[in-house]
C-alpha cells in the first residue's frame, strides 16, 4: 500500500510541477489554487508512504517519477524538445527508480 501512496504522491507532484506553468507566476487564481492543492496532497501522500518505505528511497522515487512525468508532459503538452539523448536519460531515471523499488527493505 505504501508504494501505491508513493506513486499517487508522484502523480500529484507531476500535477503541481506542470501546474506551475499555468499559474503565470501565481498571478492566476484558479491554476494557482489547484497547484498549491496538488503540492499539499503530494507531500501528504509522501509523508504517509515514508511510514513504511525508507525516506531516502521514497524521496528518490518521488522526485524521479515527478521528473520523468513532468518531462513527458512538457514534451506532450508544451512542445518541449524530444531527442534520443533526452529519452535515454529519462530511461536511466526510470531504471534507477526500478532498482530502488526492488532493493528497498
Amino acid at each position: 500500500m505504501a508504494w501505491v501512496l508513493l506513486v499517487a504522491a508522484a502523480v500529484f507532484e507531476i500535477a503541481w510541477a506542470v501546474g506551475l506553468k499555468y499559474t503565470a507566476g501565481f498571478t492566476r487564481l484558479w491554476p494557482s489554487l489547484a497547484t498549491v492543492a496538488a503540492m499539499a496532497v503530494s507531500v501528504a501522500l509522501l509523508s504517509l508512504a515514508v511510514r513504511t518505505i525508507p525516506v531516502g528511497t521514497a524521496y528518490a522515487v518521488w522526485t524521479g517519477l515527478g521528473a520523468v512525468g513532468t518531462a513527458a508532459l512538457g514534451i506532450l503538452l508544451m512542445g518541449e524538445p524530444l531527442s534520443a539523448a533526452r529519452v535515454f536519460f529519462l530511461a536511466l531515471i526510470v531504471s534507477a527508480i526500478a532498482g530502488l523499488k526492488f532493493t528497498a527493505a
